[in-house]
């Protein structure tokens, strides 16, 4: 039987980091094991504070061959010579996204829990779908992305997709045959050595 491939981490940002000090964590954590796609999750709305963060993070990215996503903010992805966008509606903006980045371009959609959303979003183009949260986290509205939605969709449907969301050790251990990433973020980030709490997570996958 055919070893199963193992899941490739995908980075979240936190939602809000010191431009001075983060990039340069950031960094550390990249060449301290493979990641496959760095996503800049910042909450602000203040363009300049996002223009100057996703320079910085492009470069500490692309010097390391490793794509940067930006979420939501679809015009500057081209702007700010980034790779993509991850897009928080579900499957509503995939379409006209697709369009506008073109086909080089890397166009994520978070999905929640919603396996209509997935496949719709899937459908309009979509490089990857995102589901979450997989663990118990006091963001959003408590719905969890069940682990039987992963474990149908690695089945049937050929799009890529993501666990995230209040993931640790022991839901990383049961999800590894059933996702194609896990999109860790504060997980890590609230750990003194973000390096190492993700090491503690890919050892998690066996």
């Amino acid at each position: 039987m055919a070893e199963i491939e193992r899941p490739q981490i995908y980075l979240i940002t936190p939602p809000d980091f010191d431009l001075e000090i983060f990039p340069d964590t950031l960094g550390k954590v990249l060449d301290s094991t493979e990641i496959a796609c760095v996503r800049l999750a910042l909450a602000t709305k203040d363009e300049d504070r996002v223009a100057r963060a996703a320079d910085a993070l492009r470069e500490v990215s692309h010097a390391r061959d490793i794509a940067i996503v930006i979420e939501q903010h679809v015009l500057m992805v081209e702007r700010l010579g980034l790779d993509g966008v991850h897009l928080a509606d579900g499957a509503r903006s995939v379409r006209k996204v697709r369009k506008d980045l073109g086909g080089d371009a890397i166009v994520g959609a978070f999905c929640g829990a919603s396996r209509h959303d997935g496949l719709n979003a899937g459908e309009a183009g979509a490089d990857y779908v995102a589901f979450g949260p997989v663990g118990n986290t006091a963001l959003g509205d408590g719905t969890l992305a069940e682990r039987d939605l992963f474990a149908w969709w690695s089945e049937v449907i050929e799009v890529p997709v993501v666990a995230e969301g209040g993931l640790n050790e022991e839901i990383i251990r049961d999800m590894t045959p059933i996702t194609d990433f896990f999109g860790i973020g504060e997980e890590i980030w609230r750990e003194d050595a973000p390096a190492d709490a993700l090491a503690k997570l890919i050892n998690a996958m066996g």
